[in-house]
């Protein structure tokens, strides 16, 4: 039996490839490592950053 952790097909790529640019982003304007440190820990999370922006913006 194959476990796949992505069943969403381009759900991933559209992960991945924004993990990549937030990766690239926080650690490219880290003044510090352990700030570079907390940019990796971001860049992991955010699908949530992003879903908190948009019902900010949207008033909720």
């Amino acid at each position: 039996m194959k476990n796949n952790a992505c069943h969403a097909g381009s759900a991933c790529g559209f992960y991945g490839l924004g993990f990549i640019g937030a990766l690239v982003y926080y650690i490219g304007t880290a003044s510090s490592f352990w700030i570079g440190v907390l940019g990796f820990l971001k860049a992991i999370v955010w699908p949530a950053f992003l879903v908190h922006g948009i019902m900010q913006f949207i008033g909720l």
